[in-house]
């Protein structure tokens, strides 16, 4: 196809019509003298639409004034660059495309909110890799995978067992009187009997809700009278304690602690039920014990409801002699009471029985049976033969130890 290329003014190409009369009627006559069956006779519709409007684009150019439709430097005018939206001087769809430079206007707009969105995540992705425990902290169990460092936010309460230790404390060094559970995971928990909280009470058993209510309100008192009492760590007698136990339903239990409390001995110790330390050897440093724990209802028998308590009580400690050296013992219990119907079982309405119970203490001299926690000071510390034990680490059962094995502790 032959036909002028747009002049150039400056090395920039100039546009200008495509195709002329002449050219359309020579390529039409060139067709017909070739014999050629695929070329139409005619221009089509389309063709001659296009031909005419190109020709009344050329009449408009030579009508126009000097200087006006040429440009000052010869050639032919350059058309304004179609914006988005403008009307288009040749028919839709011929020779043209889509308003691409819009199009790629919103490409770049989503690139751009992309590149955002990748550089937050790129963000949130590098704190969880510095700290995992923005996210670890608030799954099932509330704690952190060992090894990674906890925050000094206080955790939610415990409401199953967690799936491992909690990480190291974010703070430097060790417990100073001011601080007494610095770098201890103990210093998230939460503070003494407000720690102890009570599930939803139902009713159980044949038992009604309010039954289950004491029962819960029964165990946590016991708890706090025998875990958390000022006056019982400081080595003096649970009686507040003893006195929500029920005489009629165990013969023995009571009996029994009164004489370990009176002439305590490896077989009958009343710290299996009792935290104390003995007055003469160390105080409380400060007046908080951190706790962390959960407590769970059930039925048994008809007549029967079942409390079951597992909590951790960590105790900061100082010589009684003077000195500002923090020492922590870490006791872990769990306790299941019984709250009995009168009716069905012999009982005493109100009072607690208690089915079963276990201790793991952490942090205090092994083989001492005077009824007392005796938490060990650097002077003392001894590498025992047991095995090494982290008394933070809730995830799994106590250990059935029976009073004879003696470890060590990972930290305190």
């Amino acid at each position: 196809m032959t036909g002028g290329r747009p002049d150039h003014v400056d090395g920039e190409p100039e546009e200008q019509p495509s195709i002329s009369d002449e050219q359309v009627e020579a390529f039409l006559r060139e067709a017909a003298e070739s014999g050629g069956t695929s070329v139409p006779k005619e221009p089509s519709a389309r063709a001659r639409m296009v031909t005419a409007r190109l020709r009344e684009q050329q009449e408009e150019a030579r009508r126009a004034p000097a200087g006006n439709g040429r440009d000052s430097r010869g050639g032919w005018p350059r058309r304004k660059r179609q914006t988005a939206g403008a009307a288009s001087a040749t028919p839709p769809g011929w020779r043209t495309g889509p308003a691409w430079q819009d199009m790629n206007g919103t490409r770049s707009r989503r690139r751009r909110i992309g590149a955002v969105a990748g550089v937050a995540l790129a963000v949130v992705l590098a704190a969880v890799a510095v700290r995992p425990s923005l996210v670890t902290e608030y799954l099932p169990g509330g704690e952190q995978e060992a090894g990674t460092a906890v925050s000094s936010a206080p955790l939610p309460a415990e409401t199953a067992r967690p799936s491992a230790a909690p990480g190291r404390a974010d703070q430097s060094g060790g417990p100073t009187v001011e601080q007494p559970f610095r770098g201890s995971p103990a210093l998230r928990w939460a503070d003494g009997a407000d720690a102890i909280e009570l599930p939803e009470a139902k009713a159980v058993a044949g038992m009604s809700k309010a039954d289950a209510e004491l029962a819960l309100r029964r165990t946590k008192e016991f708890l706090v009278a025998a875990n958390l009492d000022p006056d019982v760590i400081a080595g003096g007698q649970p009686d507040e304690a003893l006195d929500l136990l029920d005489p009629e339903a165990q013969k023995d239990l009571l009996p029994d602690q009164r004489r370990g409390l009176r002439e305590p001995s490896s077989e009958h110790d009343p710290v299996g039920l009792f935290s104390r330390f003995d007055p003469a050897e160390v105080r409380l440093a400060g007046d908080v014990v951190k706790v962390r724990g959960r407590m769970t209802l059930a039925g048994g028998k008809p007549g029967e409801i079942t409390v079951h308590a597992d909590y951790t009580f960590v105790y900061p400690l100082v010589k009684a002699g003077g000195g500002d050296h923090v020492e922590r013992t870490i006791v872990r219990r769990e306790i299941t009471t019984l709250l009995l119907d009168p009716d069905r079982w012999y009982a005493t309405p109100g009072k607690l029985a208690i089915h079963e119970y276990k201790v793991n203490m952490f942090n205090t001299a092994c083989a001492v049976y005077d009824g007392y926690l005796h938490p060990v000071f650097p002077e003392d510390r001894k590498q025992a033969a047991g095995p090494s034990v982290d008394p933070y680490d809730r995830s799994g059962e106590l250990r059935d130890t029976e009073g004879k094995e003696c470890g060590t502790v990972t930290r305190t």
